[in-house]
């Protein structure tokens, strides 16, 4: 009987221990996968984010921002119209639309509301120049200068900044 009870004393003795070993294994795991975890969402994540970020402004500076001074305004068409101009041989005419480049938005009601006056000094502006005269660039130009000025003492709230031929035909 004295062998019984020691045999009985060393049981629990050995399943304590096993219990002990798989709550030991059991709480490495949890420790490890707790530990993964945390890598994961803590660092490399961060990481990942942060290469992501550097990618993006690569990219960003590879594409260069458009400088103020190079900015397509806001444009008003002026339709087509026809304009006899100075001949000493023969008629001549010019048949052209344009489009007004404006410096701010608000400057598109003005212009709309002025389009008789824009209107009148274009025939006026171009009706005086001769065949010779619109035939070359630099002619052309200098009607562009002439009317962009004339434009520009109309308005109040803003200013023409470019203006482009759209149609031009001298015959």
């Amino acid at each position: 009987m004295a062998e019984k009870k020691t045999d009985k004393a060393d049981e629990p003795k050995t399943g304590g221990r096993k219990k002990l070993i798989i709550m030991i294994a059991a709480a490495l795991i949890l420790l490890l996968a707790g530990g993964g975890g945390g890598y994961y969402f803590l660092v490399y994540q961060p990481k990942k984010e942060m290469q992501r970020k550097q990618e993006e402004s690569k990219a960003a500076a590879l594409i260069k921002p458009i400088p103020d001074d190079a900015k397509i305004g806001p444009m008003v068409e002026i339709r087509e119209f026809i304009v006899n101009i100075i001949g000493t041989d023969a008629p001549h005419y010019v048949k052209a639309s344009l489009s007004l480049e404006l410096d701010r938005d608000g400057t598109v009601d003005e212009v709309n509301r002025r389009m008789p006056q824009i209107r009148d000094a274009i025939l006026l502006i171009i009706g005086n120049k001769t065949f010779e005269e619109l035939q070359d660039i630099q002619g052309k130009n200098q009607v562009k200068a002439e009317l962009k000025s004339k434009i520009n003492s109309f308005l109040k709230t803003g200013k023409v900044n470019n203006i482009y031929l759209t149609d031009f035909v001298v015959q």
